[in-house]
């Protein structure tokens, strides 16, 4: 196990996109801290993500990765995409909607699938991510939300998951994927809840 400190955050995801983005994100509102993922620390068992909800999932991630790494704080995000045309799926079923976790390639297909025969003007979607940071046993959330459409295909080569065919309302002609990392980061819906959630630090 790599060394932890009270000035590491261990961060619950597997997904290094992820962590890329929560450090970017939390670092300007949390100077002097450490983000390490989980991975760097052990290699620890997934917990049952069996939450009702965004919240319930991320709060599940982060109590075990306290849990399991002995660092005072963590951060756990989840997340996903919410058409709705399709009563807000896939929701938090996002990551494997198609059967595979974190096959982005078929969820994307399944998408395009289910939406075939949905108009444009019907095609209304938003990223909802919520945020845990437990410290100690304090508990810490943020919510955010980034609103958009969905497309009719994949356009750019950055982001990850639904990215490439999701069109934020706050980038006009630009799919998610084709937007820089700054970009990104300054609309996501990670970005809204981690500053939802660093509000409540003060």
């Amino acid at each position: 196990m790599g060394m932890v400190d009270a000035d590491t955050v261990v961060v619950a995801t597997g997904n290094a996109h992820k962590v890329v983005e929560i450090e970017a994100i939390l670092s300007r509102v949390m100077p002097g801290v450490r983000f390490v993922a989980l991975g760097e620390l052990g290699d620890f068992p997934d917990p049952v993500e069996d939450g009702a909800d965004f919240y319930e999932n991320a709060l599940i991630k982060a109590r075990a990765a306290q849990q399991q790494t002995g660092c005072a704080m963590a951060v756990a995000d989840d997340s996903g995409l919410c058409v709705d045309a399709l009563g807000g799926a896939p929701g938090i079923y996002s990551a494997r909607w198609a059967g595979e976790h974190g096959n982005d390639a078929a969820n994307n297909q399944k998408l395009l699938r289910e939406l075939v025969d949905v108009t444009d003007a019907d095609r209304g979607a938003h990223f909802h991510s919520s945020v845990v940071l437990v410290r100690g046993q304090e508990v810490l959330r943020g919510d955010g939300d980034c609103p958009g459409t969905i497309g009719h295909e994949p356009r750019g080569n950055n982001g990850f998951g639904y990215d490439p065919l999701f069109w934020p309302a706050d980038t006009p002609g630009q799919t998610m994927a084709e937007l820089s990392a700054d970009e990104k980061n300054r609309i996501s819906h990670r970005f809204h809840a981690h500053h939802d959630r660093a509000a409540r630090l003060k």
